[in-house]
């Protein structure tokens, strides 16, 4: 079981609910958190002790409010460290020499927790987009120094919050970073999450907005810009606005271990065995 709080924050998407499709299916200890409008609708197919109600609803500020409320309600129960996910992921994968394999376990979560415990200064880790790790390139286990989406485990000690309106898992990261923490984005472990703006609910409409007045994806992308003009560049690609950030200063950042930790000899499969041979996923 994952030794941490895993919150799925959600809106709009009782009917589909693939994050918690998705944690159901490897025995994960997760709870979701909508907001009160919502609440019987997702009474009506998620059970009620796994839903936490927020205290505010249609504030207009994305995610932002809800992702603090999770952050204070996991350090008022007195856990160390919570794992918060969006609510658009299908399934999780462990990626090994070259091949992504499904896996129907939560070990790919606690290993990521036992990692992170062993460092002072990784206050932001979690799981690469399955999307991003074609099987055909190789890929270290861990990206150093970089930004870490959609499932994310966070530390409680001295929190930096959630700001803003856009790309804020892009800025927690940098965020860090500056401070001279590490951060660590697993390429061993993966999510498969759908693209962003293809789902209806979540901040597809409230954000995402495109019209002849308003690009919702400029607007993204300058945002990031005014909060960190010194790494973040503004370009065009694929035919849409992008932000473009320069990790490179960070890669300076040296990870520290704690002092009573002894790093273990071989390999820790943490349970995990290969059941059933998949064909390898492009």
């Amino acid at each position: 079981m994952n030794k941490y709080p895993i919150y799925v924050i959600s809106k709009g998407r009782w009917e589909s609910r693939l994050t918690a499709k998705a944690l159901q299916a490897i025995g994960a200890d997760w709870r979701i958190v909508i907001e009160p409008q919502e609440h019987d609708a997702y009474c009506s197919v998620i059970d009620s002790a796994k839903i936490l109600v927020l205290p505010f609803s249609n504030l207009g500020q994305g995610s932002i409010p809800a992702r603090n409320w999770v952050w204070q309600h996991s350090i008022e129960e007195g856990n160390q460290r919570h794992w918060i996910l969006d609510d658009n992921i299908r399934r999780f994968h462990r990626l090994h020499k070259n091949v992504k394999y499904h896996v129907k376990t939560t070990a790919t979560f606690e290993a990521i927790e036992h990692f992170a415990d062993r460092y002072v200064n990784i206050p932001m880790c979690g799981m690469n987009y399955e999307l991003l790790q074609p099987a055909k390139n190789k890929a270290k286990p861990i990206t150093w120094n970089t930004r870490v989406y959609s499932c994310i485990l966070l530390s409680n000690k001295k929190p930096l919050w959630w700001r803003g309106r856009y790309n804020e898992d892009t800025d927690l990261s940098l965020r860090y970073l500056k401070q001279g923490d590490c951060t660590a984005l697993f390429n061993a472990f993966l999510c498969k999450k759908i693209a962003t703006m293809t789902m209806k609910g979540g901040n597809t409409e409230t954000l995402y907005e495109q019209n002849e007045k308003f690009d919702g994806r400029l607007a993204m992308a300058q945002s990031l810009q005014q909060q960190h003009p010194d790494v973040v560049t503004v370009t065009r690609k694929w035919g849409r606005w992008q932000h473009h950030v320069d990790y490179r200063p960070f890669k300076k950042n040296v990870l520290r271990k704690l002092k009573t930790v002894q790093l273990p000899q071989g390999v820790d499969e943490f349970g995990m065995t290969l059941v059933n041979q998949q064909k390898p996923l492009k």
